[in-house]
This record gives C-alpha cells, sequence and structure tokens, in this order.
C-alpha cells in the first residue's frame, strides 16, 4: 500500500471518529453525553423495580478511582497478551531457525606447501 493511500484512509477514519461527535444525540440534563451500556441498562432495570441479585463487593470511592482501576486492569491485560505476543513469536523464530539446514563449513585457507 503506498504512503498516499494509507493518507487517504487515515483522514477518512479522523473524519468518520470527528463527524460521530457532531450527529451523536445530546443527553438531557444531569446525563452524561456518552453513558456506557452498564449504567444504561441498570437505570431502566430499576425503573421498572427489578432488584439487582447481588451487590458489588467492593465499591470504589470515587470515579477517579474506579478510572484508575480500570486502567490498571487494561495495562495488565496488554502487558500480558504483549508477553504471549512475543514468546509466541520468539518460538516461531526458533523453530524456523532450527528448521533451516545449515551451510557447510568453509575449510578455511589452503595451508601453504
Amino acid at each position: 500500500m503506498t504512503w498516499g493511500v494509507a493518507s487517504i484512509l487515515l483522514a477518512v477514519l479522523v473524519a468518520i471518529f470527528a463527524v460521530s461527535f457532531f450527529l451523536a444525540p445530546d443527553a438531557s440534563e444531569g446525563d452524561e453525553s456518552f453513558a456506557g451500556t452498564d449504567s444504561t441498562v441498570t437505570a431502566i432495570l430499576e425503573e421498572r423495580g427489578i432488584e439487582p441479585w447481588f451487590t458489588p463487593i467492593f465499591e470504589p470511592g470515587s470515579g477517579e478511582i474506579e478510572s484508575g482501576l480500570f486502567a490498571l486492569q487494561a495495562a495488565l491485560g496488554a502487558g500480558l497478551l504483549g508477553f504471549a505476543l512475543g514468546n509466541l513469536h520468539g518460538r516461531s523464530a526458533s523453530r524456523r531457525e532450527q528448521a533451516e539446514p545449515t551451510p557447510p563449513a568453509s575449510p578455511g585457507p589452503m595451508p601453504a606447501e
């Protein structure tokens, strides 16, 4: 793929992302613009009178702590995924290296007579 095509595709992707913010409906008073599905479904179920089956074991003290814990979880997952992919790549390279026939050793310089 050439640089021109890649640049055009990147520009289109950025434009689609930017336009999605302008086309999104405005949040009603007191609501978040981009609320997650968990909170939206929870609110709908509470309106219908459905009680939760269990309560959380640990409730973070604030949204910042919750975001920090989520970021920590994402970083640990990314690190684990990177380690696994790197390990698999190293194994694959090692197998390819062992499967290649080794060239015969050169006899070295001829002895002078």
